[in-house]
């Protein structure tokens, strides 16, 4: 059993965007989850992910950047996203004032969401799951996109496919590596970077034919990959 309801969400002086809070019965965490550069709250791949987190006890406010809703094509400057991301976690703390609080998203939605937490906008979230972190455009390796991860003071989860065009395993390892060897766990009560790959997915999370999983399949792993590592988070604030 689930509920799902549509929220208005205040940006401050800025009008409103539109956000969906979808509730399993038995809500253990709240995942603030923002949609990738092209495609809004309502695609199939956010629709599904909401459900499979829903099935292992994490609730989920899917929410629009102003330029999504307004239907045009150039995402808002980067100001304007992270406020968005800011205003998304107040709006799901005051909706479900019970369950803490978790946010990320897909591709730009979770960068604009590490953004947002570097900058000190995210009070109470206490992880960042990253479904797809697009470390750089596609056939433009590098590393500029990560440089504000250092100031992220709550653990990371980063849901990678061997495959992904827009953050090379081999630049991204090495980052996660780094994150952790100058953290302290004292600080954020838990690694500061975990890495978690699926072999043969692209940036959309589609595997080659060859690795015998359906897309289906694949989703399950990341909705449950994130319950088990925001369990770990739970059982670190209990000891």
């Amino acid at each position: 059993m689930k509920t799902e309801r549509e929220l208005r969400i205040e940006m401050e002086g800025r009008g409103y965007v539109s956000g969906i809070l979808v509730r399993p019965e038995k809500a253990k965490w709240l995942l603030v989850l923002g949609h990738g550069a092209g495609a809004g709250m309502r695609h199939p791949f956010m629709e599904a992910l909401a459900e499979e987190l829903a099935r292992v006890g994490v609730a989920t406010l899917r929410y629009q950047f102003p330029y999504m809703e307004e239907r045009r094509k150039v995402p808002d400057a980067p100001t304007v996203l992270t406020a968005t991301v800011a205003a998304a976690a107040r709006a799901a703390a005051k909706a479900a004032p019970d369950l803490p609080l978790l946010a990320g998203g897909k591709s730009m939605g979770g960068r604009m969401t590490s953004q947002a937490a570097a900058e000190r906008l995210l009070e109470g979230v206490r992880g960042l799951v990253f479904f797809g972190f697009p470390l750089h455009p596609p056939k433009k390796e590098g590393t500029k996109r990560a440089e504000h991860l250092a100031k992220v003071n709550v653990p990371m989860l980063f849901l990678q496919g061997t495959r992904d065009e827009l953050a090379d395993l081999k630049l991204l390892k090495p980052i996660c590596k780094e994150l952790n060897t100058h953290a302290s766990k004292a600080s954020v009560g838990h690694s500061r970077a975990t890495l978690h790959v699926i072999e043969t997915a692209d940036h959309s999370f589609h595997v080659l034919k060859k690795s015998d999983r359906s897309d289906e399949e694949v989703l399950r792993e990341l909705a449950e990959t994130s319950a088990e590592w925001a369990e770990e988070l739970s059982d670190e604030r209990r000891n």
